[in-house]
């Protein structure tokens, strides 16, 4: 006879491979609809016959979101395997129809001055996909940080899941419009030229804004004015000290250089310097949410 803890062991295996399941299906479900929303282009063709490496950066920024999404929907409190899988499809079904409305709004406000999808897919410009990539990064993780916390129904979790979803890509447009005014350089410019450093850099800009955002969206819901100032705070906070750290990181990390001189001020970007650039934000915007 099985004891008590070898059926909860073999329940807790069937709910684990119940929800590795509904993740692939979901997954897939995911790439369905990135083919029906961008039907004009040959992603098979873009992936394998000319090698589009922005397109395969953006392609995998994309999904990368998905698990994010997916790895919060399935995160909690379980409510019984039926149930539980139910609200996951539910919410990531959700989150995936919300990725892509983020990518549209965010590319036509945060890269307004040229046209996305013809850097990608004409141009090839793997700096503009690179972007691309974290701005689906970035809001798979504030949607994460939309599923995490509890609700007291499934309306007035679906409601919280999409007001968050809008303060934070609100406040990720506007934070990285103030945060393109601080660079020494028109990241416009420098992306239209086919400068890889560049995105590499302004994407470790969008990816450490969002997880500023997530950190103050995530806490355990008060009211609707508490998140506003929450957010509006930390945002303030991470604007300031992400160039500060930047700063600190350019005298650290590249004694003697300038790290915008070797991304934007030489015939061949730097894209080591870009990526140290990136690495420096992230790790600020790490290090100012672990001491919050």
């Amino acid at each position: 006879m099985e004891t008590i803890q070898e059926y909860l062991n073999s329940t807790s295996i069937i709910h684990s491979l119940a929800y590795i399941i509904t993740s692939i299906v979901l997954f897939a479900i995911g790439k369905i609809i990135y083919s029906l929303v961008h039907r004009s282009i040959n992603i098979k063709s873009e992936l394998v016959e000319k090698d589009n490496f922005a397109f395969i950066l953006s392609y995998v920024g994309y999904f990368t979101g998905i698990i994010i999404i997916i790895g919060a929907a399935i995160k909690g409190d379980s409510y019984g395997l039926g149930s539980d899988i139910a609200q996951i499809s539910l919410y990531s079904i959700l989150g995936i129809i919300l990725l892509h409305l983020s990518i549209v709004i965010s590319n036509k406000l945060i890269l307004p001055k040229f046209d996305i999808k013809k850097e990608i897919i004409i141009d090839k410009n793997a700096g503009t996909g690179i972007i691309e990539a974290s701005i689906y990064i970035a809001n798979g993780l504030i949607l994460y940080a939309a599923l995490v916390g509890e609700s007291a129904s499934i309306a007035e979790g679906i409601m919280t899941f999409v007001v968050y979803w809008l303060i934070g890509n609100l406040v990720l447009i506007l934070a990285s419009k103030i945060f393109s005014l601080w660079m020494k350089y028109d990241i416009h410019n420098e992306i239209e030229k086919d400068n890889v450093a560049a995105g590499v850099s302004f994407s470790g800009a969008i990816i450490a804004i969002s997880i500023i955002i997530m950190n103050a969206l995530i806490d355990p819901f008060v009211d609707w004015t508490t998140t506003c100032v929450d957010v509006a705070i930390h945002t303030v906070l991470g604007c300031i000290l992400l160039p500060i750290v930047r700063w600190l990181a350019d005298k650290l990390l590249l004694p003697g250089r300038s790290l915008t001189d070797e991304i934007s001020n030489q015939e061949t970007p730097n894209v080591g310097a870009g990526l140290l650039e990136a690495f420096a934000y992230i790790g600020a915007a790490l290090l100012i949410v672990w001491s919050l």
